[in-house]
């Protein structure tokens, strides 16, 4: 297939519809991962014009999320921007949250991209780009949402480790940092946060950065 292809892993509603739907207006075919089909229907019908394929998964279930990244890659044949999206929310305090609940929630919002990036490993070639939506909350957590920012600043920080890991076969990682809470407009919509998503994958390699932070 030599049409370009994006698999949106934790696809739904806000900034993981805007990215697929901006994907596709670029000409991508496009991928869209999620654990409920009714989300992924809605984010489907509004994507025109382009191939769009959906999996159902539990991203915290390796055999799950494999499944569902390699059926898609199978599908288009290859994988040109693999976007991870997740996060878990949860309000509770460093006093109330539990060990369990901090791995739960670190389990999708970490762990989850290393079992999506070793499964669309195969059908990444050089060129292909592992975007991430980061957050604010990685610098400045939230002492009411504690593991989100747990979850923000060890995904940056895997990203670090995938584009070392990556890099010397042409494949590029990075992470934009939303310096900002998502709206319904203004600076931080979805629409734009998606614009900065799409620009940090396509930034010059020679200087390539894999913390692009977005202050809108």
């Amino acid at each position: 297939m030599s049409t370009p292809a994006i698999v949106v892993v934790g696809a739904g509603p806000g900034v993981s519809g805007s990215v697929a739907r901006l994907f596709a207006a670029e000409g991508y075919a496009v991928g869209l991962v999620g654990i409920d089909a009714a989300p992924l229907s809605e984010l489907e019908a509004t994507i025109a014009d382009v191939d769009v394929r959906t999996a159902i998964a539990d991203l915290t279930d390796v055999e799950s999320a494999t499944h569902a990244i390699t059926g898609l890659g199978d599908h288009f044949g290859r994988i040109d921007v693999l976007h991870f999206n997740p996060s878990a929310f949860r309000e509770k305090d460093p006093l109330e949250l539990t060990v369990a609940e901090l791995l739960q929630d670190v389990a999708l919002g970490v762990g989850a991209l290393l079992t999506a990036v070793q499964a669309a490993r195969p059908y990444l070639s050089s060129g292909a780009r592992v975007t991430v939506t980061g957050s604010m909350a990685a610098d400045e957590p939230w002492h009411r949402a504690a593991s989100l920012g747990v979850q923000k600043a060890g995904v940056r920080n895997l990203v670090h480790s995938l584009e070392a890991t990556l890099a010397p076969d042409g494949i590029r990682a990075v992470s934009v940092t939303v310096q900002g809470t998502l709206a319904r407009e203004g600076a931080f919509t979805p629409d734009r946060v998606a614009a900065a998503i799409l620009a940090a994958s396509r930034q010059d390699e020679d200087g390539w950065r894999t913390d692009v932070p977005y202050a809108g």
